[in-house]
């Protein structure tokens, strides 16, 4: 036990003068460590936290200003138009001041006030500049004048070396639409699905909602986007994620794939220990907040608030709602292994450990022959079974004793590791090798992942990796620029020795990790077991296809001058009616990140240009020169619908939040209740690739990512998770059930490849006739 090992650097013996306390030279060595490396660590935070909170000005500017002020009071000149004199007759200590130090005191006084005056000022002009979006409409290549010198307003008022919270005081708050908008954009978006008996009584039901009570809820909505950050956000993740008494596993949780080609070591606690630790760094890096903030074109300022809970962070389950608990620089990890809970301290000296430390530990934990304790092996199954069961065996079960400690463990470490016993990964030869490590990654056996957990990093017996990601606290995004970061320092910093270990000395005197104690009874055993059933079928049911398309990509998207996005979209939506013969709802997921605290928006890629264009590619009475035409203007349609659900003029949060606050209020609404049971047949989202540019895929193409995917929306619909990859792969992870007879994902996967295939056909015939 690490306790035991500790206790005996402190021994005492009982003497007739008293108690000697004997204290080891080495503890204390290593208390000294300890204590200034939190200190520094303290100071870093301090500082960058003074760095972030005075951005886009800086500290040394307010030096600069009290010079000048002064500069200009000793040449009995006064630039505060006799403030610094009123301030020096308000001191409360005046009496007890010279002449001259009151007068110096104040000049500092009133050189701060004009100084931070100045920082507001800039902010104020800097969330003005940035609340302009006419940029994003602009075409592809193209750039006004008006947008060259927004561009450059807002370069030079963004400052130098941002910090990763720097920006947040400057971002613009997301504006609520207007209903008349959004009940119009909504309107078109249902027209291609819905006959025309069907879309005159949408239309009524829609203008009645329209006349009453929309502008009621619309009052309210605003009055909260005034009074809150987001108006959207924090009921996004309440009232989507939290509320939900579904199981998470699959329905809401995602995951994130490793290299598709490359396993840099084959020894599974080699690479545990590498990439822990370089997750430990970029925990570092996220505390002090000096991690570069995501900007686009290279310049305009996402919002950074998610990655404040990336690590150290649980999904609490409570009987009507869950909750998210976060705590500040937890020192432990928890790994599971065949059944067995382990403890592994992360640091030792007041330092992280080093990869080769951490590799011993892991090796340790896989060299452990102990057996699981009664209940044990299945107990993380709970958190992928229903929540109820849940929350109500934790408020039972885990209150007090070893059981309440060992749960205390988990859902206080910094994040979960699982030691995976199989082994996974692509293989060319097995054309299921994808298919089976996707759904490893997604729900694994149901009961070896903690799915509560802010994310779950999974380390499989021949290397590969991957990662299980809690959706609540964060999107897809947030976790993906964890994970470049922490693959380039693995492969291209860190490295492996020869015989693919990690590099560093071997500390042998570290405690070894310590096995978690359970008492688990039969009555909470057999919930255990429940909650194992419910997930096994949910998993069982999982139908994954992960598709790699190597036939064209971005670079040949791009000779065609169209959105990579909208192209595939269009893709998709061809696929899907060649399917099943018909159009259905479909979401596509945008970012808000533009604005404070923004997250998603959706949007709806099945619209009337784009059936029209797919009944053209059917349509023998159509020439090519009409489908491409076709193309291009449901390609620009889809484009705009994008650009409006990044600037904040989506349809579907509006009128999400539109209805929250008729719950509130006790108001039926009709329209909203039809709106919001509306099925998403077709759900789809972008990985987003290369967001740091830390390895250079063209200098080492094998080093590209194979992305990530999620469990599919509806019972008969399909879940389509897509990356870009390069210039000449796009790998698509379709999801599906088994149980529905209208689904198959490996079908769905060969009507996507073909639907490329045959809108890339069109841009061939145009260019050979030109």
């Amino acid at each position: 036990m690490a306790e035991a090992h500790q206790a005996v650097a402190f021994q005492f013996t009982v003497t007739p003068d008293g108690i000697d306390l004997q204290l080891s030279r080495e503890v204390l060595k290593h208390i000294y460590i300890s204590g200034v490396t939190s200190w520094k660590k303290r100071a870093i935070r301090f500082k960058n936290g003074v760095l972030t909170g005075v951005y886009p000005a800086s500290p040394s500017s307010w030096l600069i200003v009290v010079i000048a002020i002064m500069s200009t009071m000793y040449a009995r000149i006064d630039p505060s138009m006799g403030m610094i004199d009123r301030i020096k007759t308000s001191l409360p200590v005046s009496e007890f001041m010279t002449v001259q130090t009151q007068m110096v005191l104040s000049a500092i006084l009133f050189a701060t006030g004009l100084w931070l005056s100045f920082i507001f000022l800039l902010r104020y002009i800097l969330k003005a500049l940035l609340s302009c979006h006419g940029w994003i409409f602009e075409s592809h290549g193209k750039m006004s004048f008006s947008t060259k010198v927004w561009l450059s307003l807002v370069k030079l008022l963004s400052g130098r070396r941002p910090l990763l919270y720097s920006f947040q005081a400057s971002l613009p708050h997301l504006p609520v639409p207007s209903i008349d908008d959004t009940i119009s954009r909504y309107l078109e978006s249902v027209r291609p699905l819905l006959d025309d008996d069907q879309y005159k009584q949408m239309e009524i039901v829609a203008n009645d909602f329209k006349k009453d009570p929309a502008p009621k809820f619309q009052k309210h909505l605003k009055l909260k986007s005034w009074w809150a950050t987001n108006y959207v956000s924090d009921w996004w993740e309440e009232y989507i994620y939290l509320r939900g008494r579904d199981p998470i596993m699959v329905n809401s949780n995602f995951y994130t794939m490793d290299f598709l080609y490359v396993i840099p070591t084959h020894r599974q606690a080699a690479r545990a220990g590498n990439v822990v630790h370089a997750m430990l760094q970029y925990r570092r890096k996220l505390e002090r907040g000096e991690l570069t903030p995501l900007r686009a074109l290279g310049i305009v300022p996402m919002c950074s608030f998610q990655y404040e809970r990336m690590f150290n962070t649980t999904r609490i389950p409570g009987i009507e709602t869950d909750f998210v608990q976060h705590l500040k620089d937890r020192k432990h990890l928890v790994v599971y292994h065949r059944g067995r809970f382990f403890k592994v301290w992360l640091y030792y000296g007041g330092r992280h450990l080093w990869p080769s430390e951490l590799e011993l530990q892991f090796q340790r934990i896989l060299d452990d022959k102990s057996e699981p304790q009664p209940g044990e092996i299945k107990l993380p199954s709970l958190t992928a079974g229903n929540r109820v069961p849940w929350a109500r065996a934790r408020l039972k079960y885990f209150r007090e004793g070893v059981n309440r400690a060992s749960l205390e463990t988990i859902e206080t470490a910094a994040f979960f590791l699982t030691l995976d016993d199989e082994a996974h990964g692509y293989d060319p030869e097995n054309l299921k090798s994808l298919d089976l490590y996707a759904k490893s990654l997604l729900h694994g056996k149901c009961y070896d992942r903690w799915f509560d957990k802010s994310f779950t990093l999974i380390v499989y017996k021949n290397g590969k990796m991957g990662v299980n990601t809690e959706h609540s606290w964060a999107d897809s995004p947030i976790i993906g620029h964890m994970w470049e970061y922490v693959s380039a320092t693995d492969c291209f910093h860190l490295g492996y020795t020869e015989e693919g270990h990690c590099k560093g000395d071997i500390n042998k005197s570290l405690a070894p990790p310590t096995r978690l104690q359970w008492d688990i009874p039969k009555a909470c055993q057999e919930i255990i077991e429940g909650s194992y059933t419910i997930a096994k079928g949910i998993a069982d049911d999982v139908d994954f296809h992960d598709c790699l398309f190597h036939e064209f990509g971005k670079g040949l998207i791009k000779k065609c001058r169209t959105s990579p996005d909208a192209f595939i979209q269009l893709a998709l939506q061809l696929a899907q009616y060649r399917d099943k013969g018909e159009f259905c709802l479909t979401y596509e997921s945008s970012m808000t990140r533009m604005f404070r605290e923004g997250r998603t928006e959706t949007v709806r890629s099945c619209t009337c240009e784009s059936t029209a264009f797919v009944k053209a590619m059917d349509d023998e009475s159509k020439t090519n020169e009409q489908r491409l035409a076709l193309f291009k203007e449901a390609a620009e349609k889809h484009q705009n619908m994008y650009r409006l659900a990044m600037t904040g003029a989506g349809i579907d949060r509006h009128l999400f939040c539109l209805y929250i606050v008729s719950k509130v209020m006790g108001i039926d609404s009709p329209f909203l209740k039809q709106v919001l049971s509306e099925p998403w047949r077709l759900s789809t989202s972008q990985t987003p690739q290369q967001q740091l540019n830390l390895i250079d895929i063209q200098k080492f193409p094998k080093y590209v990512g194979a992305g990530g995917g999620f469990g599919p929306v509806a019972d008969d619909g399909y879940g389509v998770s897509y990356i870009i990859v390069g210039e000449n792969l796009i790998t698509f992870h379709i999801s599906s059930k088994f149980s529905s007879p209208e689904t198959d994902s490996f079908r769905f996967g060969q009507n996507i490849r073909q639907a490329m295939l045959d809108i890339r056909a069109l841009f061939n015939l145009k260019e050979k006739k030109m």
